[in-house]
């Protein structure tokens, strides 16, 4: 990890063939119309996106993208911003790993080749093209500690540094943070536990609920159905740096099951365990903490409505509820895996 470390302190100074550091000061903000969009075509965040856009509920005559190249491949991914000519690039590529981010801990040259290198080949092609470049980043760099204590309501801000290092996923996205806030043309957000109105794989609540027991701790969580489109209003204002990309406030594991239960499934059941307990059956640690909302709450473009977390879940599970009737889930025919006997 120390060889890590120094290859991507000087990735930040690292100069081009000429001798010269290649810095491009952002110019003032464009109306967004061509949109590319890094994981629209098989990535969740990205794909809720383009469906945004192409529904034209927060994208209004804007052309919408779907990048085929690979974030590692960097000529690729020159040739696609020369190609498409975008005004503004969403990158929500990466890898998480699947079930979960353990898998990043056997593989972590290819968690690096994506997470780093990927998203350092966007945000750099973009900045020389003059692109606005919207990062849908994580929070899952940070955890309670005696200046942020548990419960204290205190979250961490946009300038702290990250402190969590357990988990080489989050580990390589802390790097990752610090070398982003080089690019003037990057808006990198901070997602956390994200939440939607359905229950895609990716989906926290999907998570847990297939989970005998989980721990019971309050976070800060982004509910995407309130939060994606509050991005493009961001990404069209032409906001830039980092930003805490959570509903404000926070809310328990147990909360958000007990919402599972209240809206999904009345028969369900859960039990809790210790974090102790949970770190003999995980590979590596998982980040909890709080943080703090007030810089996105006070830049958010007018007209846009953030709910606190505790408001934006309830409403959640109500809609989720509305969809799974939809397509034949509710009342009584929830797959087995989110079941308990």
């Amino acid at each position: 990890r120390k060889e890590l470390n120094r290859f991507l302190s000087a990735s930040l100074t690292m100069e081009d063939q000429n001798g010269s550091n290649k810095k491009q000061k952002m110019t003032e903000a464009k109306p967004m119309t061509r949109a590319l969009i890094f994981g629209g075509k098989t990535g969740w965040i990205g794909g809720l996106l383009a469906d945004i856009l192409k529904e034209n509920k927060d994208g209004k005559g804007v052309e919408v993208f779907l990048a085929d190249s690979r974030i590692e491949d960097r000529g690729a991914v020159e040739k696609e911003l020369d190609t498409v000519k975008p005004s503004h690039v969403l990158m929500s590529a990466g890898i998480t790993g699947r079930p979960n981010i353990d898998w990043c801990e056997d593989n972590k040259a290819a968690t690096v080749r994506v997470n780093v290198i990927g998203t350092l080949n966007v945000a750099d092609t973009c900045n020389e093209r003059g692109i606005h470049c919207t990062i849908y980043a994580t929070g899952c760099i940070f955890k309670y500690d005696d200046a942020h204590p548990l419960g204290s309501g205190k979250g961490f801000v946009e300038e702290d540094k990250p402190n969590f290092d357990e988990s080489w996923y989050s580990e390589t996205k802390g790097y990752m943070e610090q070398m982003l806030k080089c690019y003037p043309n990057c808006l990198t957000l901070r997602v956390r536990m994200p939440i939607s109105d359905d229950l895609f794989h990716r989906n926290f609540v999907t998570k847990i609920a297939k989970y005998d027991r989980i721990v019971n701790i309050p976070n800060s969580m982004t509910v995407l159905t309130e939060m994606l489109p509050a991005s493009l209003g961001m990404a069209n204002k032409g906001l830039t740096g980092v930003y805490n990309f959570t509903n404000p406030g926070v809310i328990s594991h147990n909360q958000v099951m007990d919402l599972y239960t209240k809206y999904i499934d009345p028969t369900y059941t859960y039990k809790n365990f210790t974090v102790e307990e949970q770190a003999k059956v995980i590979k590596a640690g998982r980040s909890n903490n709080e943080l703090d909302t007030t810089k996105l709450m006070a830049d958010m473009p007018e007209g846009i409505v953030i709910n606190d977390i505790l408001t934006a879940c309830d409403l959640c599970f109500q809609r989720m509820k509305v969809n799974l009737e939809k397509i034949g889930w509710l009342p009584d025919n929830m797959p087995a895996e989110f079941k308990r006997n």
